[in-house]
């Protein structure tokens, strides 16, 4: 590599690992990534598949139109080297026109019309699971070398850890949520419990069984009718007298 390009992985590694320490969005990281690729390699187009929680492949990001819709093309016929790339865990590396009509037809015939000769298809892996592909065209026949599909590879790498960090903080954040909606909930139902004790003069038990009574009688949620008590928004009436109806 020239020291130009050098510099420009560099900051594409930087910037990847930038992401992976802060806050981003990861369609924002992978466009980033795809555009980086295309600049830095020697490739005319990038796209990304990526698959979704019931590992359904998407385009998430391309550098053209001609390269998302070979995405989309490959998902609509479920053959092509980017799916075999995300089913196998393996890099597919297609050299010539003619390997590519061999080994997939339809997809050959359009990624001609497209003017491309050659694909890359990289993994988005990790040790335990397969997030999708990085797919490289080239108009020229012709492999990658081994020095830029081992920089590519790394920067799938890169991308791939950033992918499952986001996951793993979208879950801890659901979780953090639901955590402290509970708390939030619990505590208004003991406000709503301490005011139907003192209204009506009855043990927080008591009250507490008045408000989850009222609650499923009125097939509300335990918090809204607190929260509605609370509020001064709904009127629970008080247990009736011990000698009512004598």
């Amino acid at each position: 590599m020239t020291d130009t390009r050098e510099r420009r992985l560099v900051d594409a590694f930087l910037a990847a690992t930038g992401m992976v320490v802060g806050d981003y969005d990861v369609v924002e990281m992978l466009q980033t990534l795809v555009d980086d690729v295309a600049g830095i390699f020697a490739v005319d187009a990038v796209g990304i598949l990526l698959a979704d929680p019931q590992r359904r492949l998407e385009v998430a990001a391309s550098t053209s139109e001609a390269s998302a819709f070979l995405g989309l093309l490959q998902l609509e016929a479920g053959e092509g080297p980017c799916i075999e790339s995300y089913e196998t865990g393996r890099t597919v590396s297609v050299a010539d026109r003619q390997e590519m009509r061999r080994r997939w037809t339809h997809f050959a015939e359009e990624s001609e019309r497209a003017g491309f000769a050659s694909v890359h298809s990289i993994p988005l892996r990790s040790h335990t699971a397969v997030l999708g592909s990085m797919n490289l065209f080239r108009r020229a026949p012709g492999r990658l070398d081994d020095q830029d599909a081992t920089a590519a590879r790394a920067l799938t790498d890169v991308a791939s850890i950033s992918i499952l960090q986001q996951r793993s903080a979208d879950q801890a954040a659901r979780t953090r949520d639901q955590l402290q909606r509970a708390l939030d909930s619990r505590i208004v139902i003991e406000q709503a419990k301490g005011f139907l004790a003192h209204t009506h003069q009855v043990d927080p038990d008591q009250a507490f069984t008045m408000l989850r009574g009222h609650a499923r009688s009125a097939g509300r949620p335990l918090r809204e009718v607190a929260l509605a008590v609370v509020e001064r928004r709904l009127a629970i009436p008080g247990p009736a007298p011990a000698d009512a109806g004598r």
